[in-house]
C-alpha cells in the first residue's frame, strides 16, 4: 500500500507548535528593525511556514525519493539521454579530499595534482575525437555546441569572411538551431533522404547530399550533423557531406552526443569533423540530469586553437627536467564561457571511466551499446518496428504508428503504462521526423535479462485494453495532465522526411 505521507503536502502534514530544532535566543545586541531593513521591505506578518518535528520531516523526503525514478533504481530506455548506470567506484574517486576540498582560487602551483588529471582528460577527449585541441570549459552539450560556434564565428570574423548560414538536418537535436541561433546564425533545416514504397528503408534518414549541395555557399559558416545521427544510424556520406562544405569554406560540427556508439571505432576528426562536443555526463557515466551538472568539452582542429576559450591546461619541462602544469589562456580566445575550469566533478569521473576502461574497454563499451540496441530492436520488432532498415548502432526509433491507427493506443499509452511495470519510458515523440516515435536507447550498462524483461512488459501492455492504457500509470500518485488525457490522437502525423 502506498505510504499516505509520501503524497501528502508539506503543509499538510502540519501541527501547529511542534519544532524539528530549538535556536538559543541571539546574542547580538538589539537594533532597531528600520536600521536593518527599510521600512518598504519588512513583513507585515509572519510567513506560514510548516511547523514539523524532525522525524516528520525527515520521513517526508525520503518517501518522497522513493517516487523518483534513477539509473540506480529504474532501466533507462531514455533514447538521446543515454541515461547509463554511473559506477560507485568513480563516485568514491571524485570525493577524495585531494579532489573536493581544492579551492577553486588556489594557485596553479598548488593543484598541480588536479591540473595533471585535467590535462591528461584533455589529451585523452583529443585521441578519441582526433582533434587535438580541447577546451574543458563549456558546462553542458548545449553549451558546448554554443561555444564551437562562437569559436567559428571568431575565426571566419578573424579572416574577414562574412558567413552567415549553419546548415543541420531534420533529425538534429533541438539544441542544434537553439545554439545556432543564439550565436547569431541563420538556421537552415536539411530533409532526410526517404526510401519509396518498395525500396530498401535503410536507406532512408540520412542526409541527402543532393539537398546538402543546394544550400551550401559562400556564406554557410557550419554544417552541424549528429554522428551517429539521432535514429541510430551512422552517416556512411559523412566525408563526402564532409567535403562538399569545406570546399565551399565551410566548417564542420559533430554533434558528439552519441560518440558512446564510436568512441574507440571511429573518430569525428577522421571523418571530416572540424569542431565537436562530448556529453562527458552521458558517455563517460556521469551523474545526468537532476542526478548532477553536465560537462561538455569541446574539441577542435588546430587552426582554431587560437580561439577556444580558456583557461587551457598545458604541460611543460622546467631547466630541472620536472613536469609543471600550467593554465594559458590562447591568444585569440572568445574569453571565458565558465568559471575557473569547468565541471570538474563530472570530468574527475569521465576520467576514471576512461582510466578503468582503458583503449580496448572504451571500444568494448561501444560495441556492447550497439549489441544491446540491436537486440532489443529485433525483440520490439513484432509491435514497434523500425522503419529505418534492420540494424541501428546505440539507440533506435521505432513507431507506434500502426498501434495509433489500428486500436487508438499512443506512443505515450504505452510510455505511461511502463511506469506501472516498474521502467522508465524511453523518449517518445522525437525525432520528430518519425511519425508516433518511440527512441530507445538500452546503453551498454544493461543486461541481457534486463532487456528480456522490459521486452515482456511492453508486449504485455499492447495486448491489454486501450481504455486501462489511456488512464496509465495506475501505482503513481499522480497520472496525466488533463491536456494529455484530452487528446488521444497523436500530434505528429507527417510522413517520414517531410
Amino acid at each position: 500500500m502506498r505510504n499516505r505521507q509520501a503524497t501528502q503536502l508539506i503543509s499538510e502534514l502540519s501541527h501547529a507548535g511542534r519544532r524539528a530544532a530549538e535556536f538559543p535566543r541571539s546574542d547580538v545586541p538589539d537594533w532597531p528593525l528600520e536600521d536593518l531593513i527599510p521600512t518598504e521591505f519588512q513583513a507585515t506578518s509572519m510567513p506560514k511556514l510548516p511547523e514539523l518535528a524532525e522525524p516528520d520531516v525527515v520521513r517526508h523526503f525520503v518517501n518522497l525519493s522513493t517516487l523518483n525514478m534513477s539509473v540506480d533504481t529504474h532501466f533507462y530506455p531514455l533514447g538521446s539521454c543515454t541515461m547509463k548506470y554511473n559506477p560507485k567506484r568513480h563516485e568514491r574517486l571524485s570525493r577524495l579530499p585531494g579532489i573536493v576540498d581544492i579551492h577553486p582560487h588556489q594557485t596553479a602551483g598548488n593543484i598541480q595534482g588536479m591540473l595533471e588529471l585535467l590535462y591528461k582528460m584533455q589529451q585523452m577527449l583529443a585521441e578519441i575525437s582526433g582533434l587535438p585541441a580541447v577546451s574543458l570549459q563549456p558546462a553542458a552539450g548545449a553549451h558546448g555546441e554554443l561555444t564551437a560556434l562562437f569559436v567559428a564565428a571568431a575565426y571566419f570574423r578573424d579572416r574577414g569572411e562574412h558567413r552567415t548560414k549553419v546548415i543541420f538536418p531534420a533529425s538534429a537535436h533541438g539544441t542544434n538551431p537553439a545554439s545556432a541561433a543564439m550565436a547569431g546564425f541563420e538556421c537552415i533545416e536539411l530533409k532526410g533522404t526517404v526510401s519509396k514504397p518498395g525500396e530498401d528503408p535503410s536507406k532512408s534518414g540520412f542526409v541527402d547530399l543532393e539537398e546538402l549541395k543546394r544550400h551550401v555557399d559562400d556564406k554557410t559558416a557550419v554544417f552541424m550533423v549528429t554522428n551517429p545521427n539521432t535514429l541510430g544510424l551512422f552517416e556512411k556520406e559523412i566525408a563526402a557531406a564532409a567535403k562538399i562544405v569545406h570546399d565551399a569554406g565551410g566548417l564542420v560540427y559533430i554533434d558528439g552526443a552519441n560518440m558512446n556508439a564510436i568512441m574507440g571505432i571511429t573518430r569525428p576528426g577522421d571523418f571530416g569533423g572540424d569542431m565537436m562536443h562530448y556529453n562527458v555526463h552521458k558517455t563517460f557515466t556521469g551523474p545526468h540530469g537532476a542526478g548532477g551538472p553536465g560537462s561538455g568539452p569541446i574539441c577542435v582542429r588546430d587552426f582554431l586553437a587560437d580561439y577556444l576559450p580558456g583557461p587551457i591546461i598545458n604541460q611543460r619541462e622546467t631547466d630541472s627536467n620536472e613536469t609543471r602544469y600550467e593554465l594559458v589562456i590562447p591568444p585569440k580566445t572568445i574569453g571565458r564561457v565558465r568559471s575557473f575550469f569547468g565541471n570538474v566533478g563530472i570530468l574527475v569521473r569521465g576520467y576514471c571511466y576512461l582510466r578503468t576502461l582503458g583503449a580496448d574497454g572504451v571500444r568494448s563499451a561501444a560495441e556492447m551499446a550497439i549489441l544491446n540496441a540491436n537486440y532489443l530492436k529485433e525483440l520490439l520488432a513484432d509491435v514497434l518496428p523500425s522503419a529505418h532498415g534492420k540494424h541501428c548502432l546505440h539507440e533506435f526509433v521505432a513507431s507506434a504508428e500502426k498501434l495509433a491507427k489500428e486500436r487508438g493506443i499512443t506512443a505515450m499509452d504505452i510510455a505511461k503504462r511502463l511506469l506501472d511495470f516498474g521502467f522508465h519510458p524511453p523518449t517518445v515523440y522525437f525525432p520528430l521526423v518519425v511519425p508516433h516515435a518511440m527512441m530507445f536507447e538500452p546503453t551498454e550498462t544493461e543486461s541481457k535479462a534486463t532487456l528480456d524483461a522490459f521486452s515482456d512488459a511492453i508486449h504485455k501492455i499492447v495486448a491489454e485494453e486501450s481504455d486501462l492504457l489511456h488512464s496509465a500509470p495506475h501505482s503513481a500518485p499522480v497520472s496525466r495532465p488533463e491536456e494529455v488525457k484530452a487528446t488521444r490522437t497523436p500530434v505528429l502525423t507527417w510522413p517520414i522526411g517531410t
